[in-house]
Formats: structure tokens, C-alpha cells, sequence
């Protein structure tokens, strides 16, 4: 075992093992780690043009720029908003749904190699915490659920 770390340098090593990761993962479909995030978000939402660029932390020319590319790979669609006629709503495609599927099984796989020596509590304890950082972010930064 490793010397104690602090919250610090726990998390943002934590951080680099996740994102090098999810980078592997992403790098192996052809997709950026932005690309990959994007046909996340869409699992269980259609958002608006400008709540994704919320969710993803992206001005409106990126997101536009990051939707055509997703787009013109067939990964996901644009539909007008029924609430309002400006907006434009973004979903996967059956594609996007597969492929963002399939890297999500692939990623989970990975990430449950890194917690499989954790005994199950300490692993739900791990999963309560983080969802509780990030909700609390969310929170209060007044994102989007």
C-alpha cells in the first residue's frame, strides 16, 4: 500500500487514472474524450443546444462544432423544440445509442478493474461520495440534471 495521500493529490491522481482511461477507451471507437462525453449526456436526455453546452462546459461555437462532427458521423440528430421555436433539441441516433453503449460497457469494465480489490461496502461508500461531490458541484454551479 501506498503512503496516505492527501484529499488533493488523492482526487487529481484518481483524476488522471479516470481520464487516462476514458482517453484509451474513447481513442479505441475514434472519439475524443469530448466526443465520448457528449453521446453520454445524450443517454438519458435530449437537451437543447445550449444546455448541453452546460453540461459539457462548452461556448455555443464548440458545441455547434462538436454537434456537426457527431452529426456527420451519423452518431446523433438535431429536432426543432416543441417548447420553443429557436431551440434545437440533440439525441442519438441508433448508432450514437450503440456506440456510446458499447464504449460505456468498455470503460465500466475498466474503471471496475481499478475498485474490484475494494470489498463491496467500501465500493457503494466510493460511489456515494463521488455522486455526492458532483451533485454538490452541480449544485452549485446550478447545472442541469
Amino acid at each position: 500500500m501506498t503512503d496516505r495521500l492527501s484529499t488533493m493529490d488523492a482526487l487529481a491522481q484518481l483524476s488522471f487514472l479516470v481520464h487516462g482511461t476514458l482517453s484509451e477507451v474513447a481513442g479505441g471507437h475514434d472519439l475524443s474524450v469530448i466526443q465520448t462525453r457528449l453521446l453520454g449526456v445524450l443517454r438519458d436526455r435530449e437537451p437543447t443546444m445550449r444546455e448541453l453546452g452546460r453540461f459539457l462546459g462548452l461556448d455555443k461555437s464548440s458545441i455547434s462544432g462538436l454537434v456537426d462532427r457527431a452529426e456527420r458521423r451519423g452518431l446523433v440528430r438535431r429536432t426543432p423544440s416543441a417548447e420553443d421555436r429557436r431551440a434545437v433539441r440533440v439525441s442519438l441516433t441508433e448508432a450514437g445509442r450503440a456506440l456510446g453503449g458499447q464504449v460505456a460497457l468498455e470503460f465500466g469494465s475498466r474503471i471496475d478493474a481499478y475498485v474490484v480489490g475494494l470489498p463491496t461496502a467500501e465500493r457503494e461508500e466510493l460511489t456515494r461520495l463521488a455522486t455526492r461531490v458532483v451533485a454538490d458541484d452541480a449544485e452549485r454551479r446550478a447545472l442541469p440534471r
